[in-house]
């Protein structure tokens, strides 16, 4: 027979004249397939597919040992339904049979096969060890079946692998997933030997649970991190809104004397830190070193650094680097999150255009993408656009409408004034209507003046969340129930905003005087008003709803925490400089036209990002239209 080879390599060919010399016993055979799932290779598969036509032209039938082989090298090489096909012609199967077919269950996703194919392995005697239970722990952890995960456990309790260390790190792992970190630290306790992998799977637990100082204890403690370890730490620092500690880690590992160097999912990690913070000169240096590192070819970094632009209020990075991206690596992750920025910015034309595109790219859309699509529809009065692709989710994209895509669609119409429309929309829905939703019809019936539909909303809004001050504050056109926000002792959560400058964030809260530099920005601010009442300004002191004198209201308007950012960054950058400030509420109506006469005096271009949107402030316009 002849061989077609791709793999010029010694040991092989050395396989190969053993098959040569001994054509009478299947032992080379699984020797052969032993080597070609050592060396995975998509070209391997079709020299693997040769190898076994060659066993059965000389009319041998695997045994168990060449069998497990030959299933190994089938999943290593992408094919699981051969392997399948073999394990299931296999008359007399082995334990290194089972667990070569548990392993490829296990890494192509079907966990519950795997589960399955391991209690059969029991039915018919065979005596699981410690390369079986690590696959089907995983497979218990990956579908959160904790019961089935007890039950393994006390089998591996006999068979005297509990603390084997691949079993025990298996074990331990199993129940962090599980939800069941008490466990999870026992066994750690109780285990003689641990390996790093079992300090980092405690490690991602407590950081998942929000326990971080349990977890920085811990690593504190650890003599050998390796990159799991600070790549957990960084991602719990983030996913628990710690960005500031997750960018002071990574700097660490990017230290000369740093061991231990960022990978591509360091990377990707880091960078949604750099977005929580607004810190995009701390985003534009890990840009520097993956590019430094060549990771910035990875496509996973790439989206990441389009999502990290686009959050820090750079659209126009954002865009660059989206198109960076190789068309065969642009795939539904990048396309939603080029979507989901062009909507977050209220560019709703350009989310559409960028919808279409992924369409006609053979990118099937998901739930997420519409909810971006939507929104951007919302945030630019795309109204008949927004409903179109709405009704078309079920029927043109076989995408079920969720809760989030109907609220987006209520904000749609309530922004264009058509409440009665919304009002329906909600009625009609196939669940009921959250927070969210009532939240949306509520500011547009403030925007529109409409009190009957603001009483029912409000109500819901209420009884939904009755401890959300902002709520109330959005629902001021109903004077009783300014009355009910007294009566209750609810206080508007603070207004807190921050800039970043030289790569240091400044934070400030609405009159807030405790920055080192406050006297300067007052007198800023002081003399603020008259300049920008020359060009046409009028407070709205309708968003201030203290009982004082209208002079006070104006002088409570002046303090609000995005002025006090955008008059800090006037006086400490230059006047090129573009000034990002990031607030944790929505920004009021009066700082909205507030800073559109600040951005025409000083000519200078201000970027507010919101807790809803972004607004782009340029020689008097905002982006928005005031459409908002």
């Amino acid at each position: 027979m002849k061989w077609t080879l791709t793999l010029q390599r010694a040991p092989f060919w050395t396989l190969l004249r053993h098959l040569r010399e001994d054509p009478t016993h299947l032992v080379p055979y699984a020797n052969i397939f032993k080597f070609f799932t050592a060396h995975k290779s998509h070209n391997l598969l079709n020299l693997g597919r040769q190898v076994h036509a060659h066993m059965i032209l000389r009319g041998f039938v695997p045994n168990a040992l060449v069998g497990a082989k030959m299933v190994a090298t089938y999943a290593s090489l992408g094919d699981l339904d051969s392997a399948v096909l073999i394990f299931d012609h296999i008359s007399h199967p082995s334990s290194l049979l089972y667990n070569s077919i548990i392993r490829a269950y296990t890494l192509y996703g079907f966990f519950e096969k795997s589960i399955e194919t391991y209690f059969r392995m029991h039915l018919i005697g065979l005596r699981p060890d410690y390369f079986t239970f690590p696959f089907v722990l995983k497979s218990c952890a990956d579908i959160s079946r904790l019961g089935l995960g007890r039950c393994v456990h006390g089998q591996s309790l006999k068979a005297g692998l509990e603390f084997d260390m691949y079993v025990g790190t298996s074990l331990i792992d199993m129940y962090v997933k599980c939800g069941e970190l008490g466990d999870a630290h026992g066994l750690f306790d109780a285990m003689p030997l641990r390996d790093v992998a079992s300090w980092n799977a405690l490690i991602a637990g407590y950081m998942k649970d929000g326990m971080t100082e349990i977890a920085e204890g811990m690593f504190g403690r650890m003599s050998n991190k390796n990159i799991v370890t600070w790549t957990a730490m960084i991602s719990g620092y983030t996913q628990n809104g710690l960005g500031e500690r997750a960018l002071q880690l990574f700097d660490e590992m990017v230290r000369e004397d740093s061991e231990v160097k960022p990978n591509w999912v360091t990377i990707m990690s880091v960078l949604p830190a750099c977005a929580e913070s607004a810190a995009l000169d701390h985003g534009r240096r890990i840009h520097k070193f993956a590019n430094s590192v060549g990771l910035n070819s990875n496509p996973s970094v790439q989206t990441a650094l389009v999502a990290m632009y686009a959050k820090c209020g750079s659209l126009v990075d954002a865009r660059f680097y989206f198109d960076q991206i190789s068309p065969k690596d642009k795939g539904l992750v990048a396309w939603n999150t080029m979507i989901t920025a062009y909507a977050s910015h209220g560019y709703g034309k350009e989310a559409v255009s960028t919808f279409e595109g992924m369409v006609r790219s053979g990118v099937q859309p998901d739930s997420i993408t519409f909810t971006g699509l939507l929104s951007g529809c919302s945030h630019s009065g795309l109204v008949d656009v927004g409903l179109k692709y709405f009704y078309s989710m079920k029927a043109v994209y076989l995408v079920d409408p969720r809760h989030e895509h109907y609220a987006c669609v209520v904000d749609l119409l309530s922004r264009a004034g058509r409440l009665l429309e919304a009002k329906e929309l909600i009625s009609q829905m196939p669940m009921p209507a959250g927070a969210s939703i009532w939240g949306a019809l509520l500011a547009g019936c403030r925007k529109y003046r409409n009190l009957e539909i603001a009483e029912v909303a409000a109500r819901k809004l209420f009884a939904l969340e009755p401890e959300n001050s902002g709520n109330y504050c959005c629902s001021q056109i109903l004077d009783n129930l300014r009355a009910l926000l007294k009566y209750q002792g609810l206080k508007k959560n603070p207004g807190s905003s921050w800039i970043e400058v030289n790569g240091k964030a400044h934070l400030f809260l609405g009159g807030d005087t405790s920055h080192p530099q406050s006297k300067e920005i007052y007198m800023l601010l002081d003399a603020l008003p008259e300049k920008i009442k020359a060009s046409g300004y009028v407070p709205d002191t309708s968003f201030v709803l203290h009982d004082i004198s209208e002079e006070e209201k104006e002088h409570t308007l002046m303090s609000h925490s995005e002025k006090l950012a955008v008059a800090f960054g006037l006086l400490n950058t230059s006047p090129d400089t573009i000034l990002r400030v990031t607030k944790n509420l929505r920004i009021c109506g009066d700082c909205h036209i507030a800073m559109k006469f600040i951005s025409k005096i000083y000519r200078r271009e201000i970027i507010v990002r919101d807790i809803n949107r972004f607004h782009h402030f340029v020689d008097g316009s905002c982006s928005c239209g005031d459409y908002w």
